[in-house]
């Protein structure tokens, strides 16, 4: 645990922080956070997603489909349960809700899965599946029904206020064109193609995809300081219902179905991680629910040094049960 505090959650604060201090000294303003978001979700985050997916193949996601079931129907539950947690109970808007459940309704697998992981079980082939294919769901299918929300509810918005009617598959589409949609989408294609990606291509997309995670952990503080902080009865709702819910469903629902008890606890942990930076990215792109997301996202941040080993000790306990009673 104190390697993933030192080597994971300690280099996100520090960056972040160092984003707050540039945006409070003047160094960096909220609009040049926004240019900072645009090269992440336009340019950096969908290399690094395509990389990361096209390096899988369908062995990997046929290897143990029960895993693949589990995380795909569990994390895309949790996705539309705070979707409407927030659409219904908060009241929110479509487009802020979309923006909620793209941040706490998603693991932020790319950042800290490998980061995360790797300490606790290992650098074996297992760990590589478990991410990949969280991966997958988060990136190929969590990012396009988000943006697909985020703008039907604009276009909504805008009908509402004098403009045409909108059309149902307008928001759809729109979603698509965003390379931080169609990207994983057709990495997930060529991989189900059979597509064996050469390692040669890999530096080509090294120098961009690398800018992903230190750019927009530094631009989410630089927007942290351009907003007034809201640690209010919604972010910690986002922090309760990523930390605490997304990973007990997983757990009660692999107990129920008996999943392989280390592949099991990988899940669990992925699915405790942080929200995801790419909700960051994309609130502050289309200038929707930038305070309390961001703010939500530093205080889970923060927890997740307590929940990690409590997940992984509360999962222990439960296959050691789960065992003794079968």
């Amino acid at each position: 645990m104190e390697h993933i505090i030192l080597y994971a959650i300690v280099p996100i604060l520090t960056v972040m922080l160092l984003g707050y201090y540039a945006g409070k000294t003047g160094a960096f303003t909220g609009e040049n956070a926004r240019v900072l978001n645009k090269l992440v979700l336009n340019y950096a985050l969908p290399a690094a997603l395509f990389v990361s997916i096209i390096k899988a193949n369908r062995e990997m996601l046929s290897v143990d489909l029960k895993l693949t079931l589990i995380s795909f129907v569990v994390l895309l539950a949790c996705f539309f349960l705070v979707y409407f947690v927030f659409r219904y109970l908060y009241k929110d808007s479509m487009a802020e809700s979309a923006i909620s459940a793209l941040i706490s309704g998603s693991p932020t697998i790319g950042f800290l899965g490998f980061a995360v992981l790797q300490p606790i079980f290992g650098d074996s082939a297992s760990v590589g599946l478990v991410i990949a294919i969280v991966a997958i769901e988060v990136n190929a299918f969590g990012i396009p029904i988000g943006l697909a929300l985020l703008n039907a509810g604009n276009a909504r918005q805008n009908a509402t206020a004098g403009g045409k009617k909108p059309n149902p598959w307008l928001p759809v589409l729109n979603a698509i064109k965003e390379p931080v949609a169609w990207a994983p989408i057709l990495a997930v294609i060529l991989v189900l193609c059979g597509l064996k990606w050469p390692a040669y291509l890999d530096p080509s997309f090294d120098l961009i995809k690398g800018a992903n995670a230190s750019v927009a952990v530094f631009a989410a503080g630089i927007t942290l300081s351009s907003v007034k902080i809201k640690i209010n009865g919604q972010a910690i709702m986002g922090s309760f219902l990523k930390l605490i819910i997304m990973p007990l469903a997983i757990l009660v629902v692999g107990i129920i179905f008996r999943m392989e008890p280390v592949n099991l606890k990988m899940l669990v942990v992925c699915a405790a991680l942080p929200p995801a930076f790419s909700g960051i990215i994309i609130a502050s792109r289309y200038n929707t629910y930038v305070a309390t997301g961001t703010s939500s996202l530093a205080l889970s941040t923060i927890l997740f040094m307590g929940f990690c080993p409590l997940w992984i000790w509360l999962t222990d306990l439960c296959i050691g049960w789960f065992h003794l009673a079968a």
